[in-house]
């Protein structure tokens, strides 16, 4: 009996560590890969062109990989759930293999598509590679329920079995045993597709409206995507001996601001890197340089904090939601279109706030303290814009957004769920001082303020008027003012902030306030303690419930902490005090 084997690219594109791919290799007669273009996604999800760039090459890589093996990628472009039915019946199929998706959109599909293979008598094969562990087990472990902190979910992983070691990358040999049938017009049919393409027509017919965008001006791939690149990185990442040898949390400078050539994270969301190979090569890499010493659990973690995200996304579908996420605060946020779209464009007036925007419109990657910054400044810290309008605009921009990951540190960042320390807050000017005292970061993604001094250039609005006119760049004029008054507003969302969890203390019997600073004065600034990883709330083991909570609505505000946005803020706007940095690290981004 012929055996023919299709094998479903979605996350994990690459030929090393796909044990997936490996198990349809093995006795079949044929094999296709290949990857689906979905037009319904492309058109309900939020994904700019770096994204999309960033797929295609990571397809046209792997395409070439497979030609090696005298194999091709197939793109077929359609709906998974009307593209299998047709493959299994024109190719014949016997065997489907992919890797396993732990969202819970991925888990709906492939369960639909799992039903259709089961009607068509093809065997299905799934294995888990895009992740450490398997999350369904580390909820099993506890008891049915996804873990809330990250100190339990430590203690869970650490009573699992080691890390599966990666799986062999696909040889000739393997490989030289299936054939993969191909025509002559197989570009024409199933070749990966351009930007230019995509931009001028969509898949069978559909309007450029679903797939369309304009490639006029766009300057090259800062990150270009693939396997070979990833890997190509991570000899590059592994050969920082000293960074390994003495592993410290990454610290914020004016070089670690720009991109790396050793950056891994868009090559691990998009599974062009394996991140069981990039585990077991740290860990290699780690004991011969300190011999008879295990390695420290900081060292993975990045790593775990993605493992973490994952496990706590995979059951809940409204993980990227407010309303009726069962973890998620109820916070009475703004909605104010005007100061989103200033935000997201990189308008608010705060040089720091938007040149670190500026960057991530241009180049689809931004530092993972940047993040944390202006991420504070939309929700909790200035504009009390709700953390679902800036996961939308992170979706759409950063290569490496990732569905769990980017809703689960957003939430985080707005104290919505998982860390409950609302009274610190990033301070708009003096964060970015601290990392760059320079400015230089700022020189290069906002050149209108390059003529301001280092003293003015994070505050230019403080800048005399000679100094103004002498940088060309009048404030109100050629750069806007800042949008909010940083010390007023953050002192008032401080206290928006402290009601709520009061009210959701009462609520729920939890001593959420316990840790509240009585001197707490809404500076916006931070204490100085330096943590890298999360502290524990009290009673954390419960994380903060989207349940029936009687929280108060906007109109209800009481006048003295109703967020006040300036035309004209006074001169002290954006403060000048020292930051100094105390947030977890949430947003770990693979930048080391």
């Amino acid at each position: 009996m012929v055996t023919n084997s299709i094998h479903w690219f979605r996350k994990g594109l690459r030929l090393h560590d796909n044990p997936s791919l490996a198990d349809s290799l093995l006795g079949a007669d044929t094999v296709r890969c290949v990857y689906i273009l979905d037009p319904w996604f492309a058109g309900s999800s939020n994904v700019g062109i770096h994204r999309w760039r960033f797929l295609l090459q990571s397809l046209q890589d792997l395409d070439s990989s497979l030609r090696k093996h005298h194999s091709r990628l197939f793109v077929i472009r359609g709906q998974p759930t009307d593209v299998f039915p047709r493959l299994f019946k024109e190719w014949n199929t016997s065997r489907l293999s992919y890797e396993y998706d732990s969202e819970p959109f991925g888990k709906e599909r492939d369960a639909a598509i799992r039903k259709l293979a089961c009607e068509a008598g093809v065997e299905v094969t799934v294995r888990v590679s895009h992740t450490l562990y398997d999350p369904d087990r580390i909820i099993e472990l506890n008891g049915g329920q996804s873990p809330l902190t990250y100190k339990r979910f430590q203690t869970l992983i650490g009573r699992m079995e080691s890390v599966e070691m990666p799986a062999e990358s696909v040889a000739d040999d393997v490989m030289g045993k299936c054939r993969t049938p191909m025509s002559e017009d197989h570009d024409d049919k199933f070749g990966v597709p351009s930007l230019e393409e995509l931009g001028e027509c969509g898949p069978d017919g559909t309007a450029p409206g679903v797939w369309g965008f304009d490639t006029e001006g766009l300057s090259s791939a800062v990150w270009p995507g693939g396997e070979t690149e990833a890997l190509a990185r991570l000899e590059r990442h592994l050969e920082r001996k000293a960074w390994v040898a003495n592993f410290e949390r990454p610290r914020m400078n004016a070089n670690s601001l720009l991109a790396s050539p050793t950056g891994l994270s868009p090559y691990l969301r998009f599974g062009c890197l394996s991140c069981r190979l990039f585990y077991f090569k740290l860990t290699d890499l780690y004991m011969k340089v300190k011999k008879n010493s295990s390695p420290p659990l900081s060292l993975y973690g990045q790593l775990l904090w993605r493992e973490f995200f994952y496990t706590a996304a995979t059951n809940n579908p409204r993980f990227d939601k407010m309303e009726s996420n069962p973890i998620c605060v109820q916070i009475p946020w703004d909605r104010d279109p005007e100061a989103l779209a200033k935000w997201a464009e990189g308008r608010t007036g705060f040089p720091w706030i938007d040149a670190i925007m500026t960057q991530l419109r241009r180049e689809g990657w931004i530092h993972h303290l940047a993040r944390h910054a202006v991420a504070c400044f939309l929700t909790r810290g200035d504009l009390w814009i709700g953390w679902e309008e800036g996961m939308k605009v992170f979706e759409e921009l950063l290569l490496d957004a990732d569905w769990s990951v980017n809703a689960g540190s957003w939430m985080w960042l707005s104290c919505s769920s998982f860390f409950q320390q609302f009274f610190h807050c990033y301070c708009p000017v003096g964060f970015g001082r601290r990392a760059d005292p320079n400015g230089d970061y700022i020189r290069r993604y906002l050149p209108i303020l390059r003529g301001f001094p280092a003293e003015y250039i994070y505050d230019p609005w403080n800048a005399p008027e000679s100094v103004q006119k002498a940088a060309e760049c009048v404030i109100g004029v050629h750069y806007p003012k800042p949008m909010v008054n940083h010390a007023h507003a953050s002192r008032l969302n401080i206290e928006r902030m402290k009601q709520i969890y009061q009210q959701l203390s009462c609520c729920r019997g939890f001593g959420l306030l316990a840790s509240v600073p009585s001197t707490c004065h809404g500076t916006g600034e931070t204490s100085s303690n330096g943590m890298a990883f999360p502290v524990e709330a009290p009673h954390a083991d419960t994380a903060p419930s989207g349940c029936a909570m009687p929280v108060p609505s906007q109109a209800d505000w009481p006048s003295s902490v109703r967020m006040h946005r300036l035309a004209d803020p006074p001169q002290q706007g954006g403060g000048r005090t020292p930051y100094t940095p105390s947030f977890p690290l949430l947003v770990r981004r693979f930048v080391l």
